[in-house]
């Protein structure tokens, strides 16, 4: 046990000091028995066969093969029964891997993989939420995933963590809000407008700006919240938005001006 240990420590730290050994180790036959490794049922060997595979899908030109070596199940096992950091570290992998477009696709379709991720932020603790979050933003930006996201049970979990201050939620709430089934299930989410409107007042620029998506979406679909945002003062919010910093917030914000004037005119 503790040769294995040394061992993963050993190429992590090798791995990590010297990006060019990344794709050497991927490619030299060790991965299998890393991985086995993450379910091994060792607390110790898990985690830090997690954070060996996290530095070797660092590397662009590797992702692929570890998903073709079977990765992603031996990490969504980790997602689940991870124990210590090991399910913090398991979401961070897959968000790593999903950088790639072809590796959403293939996590996206694997049974427990963004059901887990659901799950952890859910019932996680505060890394385990953000890194569960931002896994589930990168894997939504393929469109098939969104569903998956929303039928695993994400926007009512995602909207409370908004309102607890995980940002990083109201990014894939963004996301998620171009589907119509998750347009249904904010509006029927007491409190909604509150709470990303109180995202725009206060949040930070990324959160302002993915706020005011998600704003833009629910307003334009729903007459009845972009009259309430109307009376709550969002159009003037947003006119102090259009000389912000942050040009993705300065457009949005003139998008969501539009609709809400828009809104009023059909009165």
């Amino acid at each position: 046990m503790e040769e294995k240990l040394n061992s993963l420590d050993q190429l992590r730290r090798l791995c990590k000091g010297d990006p060019s050994i990344r794709p050497r180790l991927a490619e030299s036959g060790a991965v299998p028995a890393v991985l086995n490794c993450i379910d091994s049922g060792e607390p110790r060997l898990q985690e830090k066969a997690l954070l060996l595979v996290l530095n070797l899908s660092l590397d662009d030109d590797s992702k692929v093969g570890l998903v073709a070596e079977g990765v992603v199940a031996k990490v969504v096992y980790a997602l689940h029964c991870g124990v210590g950091d090991s399910r913090a570290v398991a979401a961070t992998v897959l968000t790593s891997l999903a950088v790639l477009e072809v590796n959403r696709v293939t996590i996206g379709s694997f049974p427990d993989a963004i059901p887990g991720l659901v799950s952890l932020l859910q019932m996680g603790g505060a890394r385990e939420r953000k890194e569960a979050a931002t896994a589930l933003f990168t894997l939504c930006s393929f469109s098939d995933n969104r569903a998956r996201a929303i039928q695993s049970g994400a926007v009512p979990i995602l909207i409370q963590n908004a309102a607890s201050g995980l940002e990083r939620a109201v990014e894939v709430l963004g996301l998620l809000a171009k589907c119509k089934l998750a347009r249904d299930e904010m509006l029927r989410f007491c409190g909604v407008l509150d709470i990303l409107i109180g995202i725009v007042r206060n949040g930070s620029s990324r959160g302002v700006q993915f706020a005011l998506l998600t704003l833009s979406s629910l307003c334009c679909y729903s007459d009845k919240m972009g009259m309430e945002a109307s009376r709550e003062g969002l159009i003037e919010t947003c006119v102090g938005l259009l000389e912000d910093d942050n040009e993705k917030v300065r457009r949005n914000a003139k998008m969501l001006i539009q609709i809400l004037q828009g809104k009023s005119k059909n009165v």
